[in-house]
This record gives structure tokens, sequence and C-alpha cells, in this order.
């Protein structure tokens, strides 16, 4: 499938849309990427340029590849939570490169499923439209919160705990874990998540 026929589909699930960078996402994604609650394990808080050359970044990657991190927004009150996706990663990582898949969402948007569910139909737009054949996600070994995700959505730790180089042991962030899922996995995996007639 194309580019263009990828981009033009946009993204829907059941509660959320997941679609282009708007400029009106702009200042909430500021304040998400500002706030200790959202970042708490991250070595530290995002500028504001900082944020706006992400959003840059991302909608460059969709244009180009068909895929990045997309903005989430609720259906029911059209506002944007944060951000699902899927990214490529080329960093100096023992298992780069790699389609990484990842979110960050608003707190206040937290514990309603709303990172699951966007998960789950960003991992079929990459086995399904993108033909990818594995994506993996990683995270501090403290976040307990993203790893619970990674496994509802159907990952496997792959139990390979790595250094991450743009932390420091002393940030208490540095020691990553990985999980990943093939498309073998995510099918059978999808199959648990359908109602039984």
């Amino acid at each position: 499938m194309s580019v263009d026929v990828i981009n033009d589909l946009g993204h829907e699930t059941e509660r959320l849309v997941l679609r282009r960078w708007k400029d009106s996402d702009r200042k909430p994604f500021a304040q998400m990427n500002a706030n200790p609650k959202v970042m708490e394990y991250f070595s530290r808080l995002r500028t504001l340029e900082e944020s706006e050359n992400m959003i840059e970044l991302c909608n460059s990657r969709i244009e180009e590849h068909g895929f990045s991190f997309w903005a989430v927004e609720r259906k029911d009150s059209n506002q944007f939570i944060g951000f699902v996706g899927l990214s490529r990663y080329t960093a100096d990582l023992p298992f780069c490169p790699c389609v990484e898949i990842g979110w960050r969402l608003s707190h206040q948007h937290w514990g309603h499923g709303f990172a699951t569910e966007a998960a789950i139909k960003c991992l079929e737009v990459g086995f399904k439209q993108l033909a990818l054949p594995e994506i993996v996600s990683f995270t501090p070994l403290l976040n307990q919160r993203s790893r619970n995700v990674m496994l509802k959505i159907g990952m496997t730790d792959c139990e390979k705990n790595f250094l991450h180089p743009s932390e420091t042991a002393k940030s208490g962030l540095q020691v990553h874990c990985m999980y990943k899922i093939n498309k073998k996995q995510w099918a059978e995996h999808s199959r648990s998540l359908r109602p039984s007639l």
C-alpha cells in the first residue's frame, strides 16, 4: 500500500482518532511535556522548542513514511490527549534499527485504557498495512505503567535489559527493558481479544 493511501485513510478506534498533528495541539503538548508526572520516567522535562520540534518531525515522518507518532484525540470531546504511534529508531542500541511503538498521554486521561486502545490499532496498522515483520518497545525498568500496556497489547518481555546511553546511573533510569511482538504473535493475540459469538 502506498504512503499516500495510508495517509488518506486516517486511523480510528472506538473512542479515539489517530491523526496528523495540528497547530492547536502545540500548547497542550508543550504543557504535557513540562509536567513532572507525565515525564516521571524521563531524565528531564522538555522545553517548548523541543515539543515544537517533535511535532514537526512527526508530521514530516507521517508524510514521508506513512507513519510516526500520531496525535491522539478523543471522539467524545475532540480533545487532544497525547500521542501513540510507530517510529523508525536508529539509535546506538543493541536491537536497532527497528520500528518502535510508543505512547505519551496527558495524566488527566490515564486510567481509561486509551494508550492500550490506540496501541492495539497501531499494531494493526504496522502489521497489516505496513507489513512490518516485528515491532519493539522499550522503557526504563521502573516504568511499570508502560510495561503493563506492552503486555496488554500482546508484547513479550525479551528479558534482555540494557543500559540506555542517554541516561546516567545516577538518574535511576539507565536500565531499560525491551518488549517485542512479531506478526504471528500479533495475529494470535488479536484473535484472543475478539468477543466470542
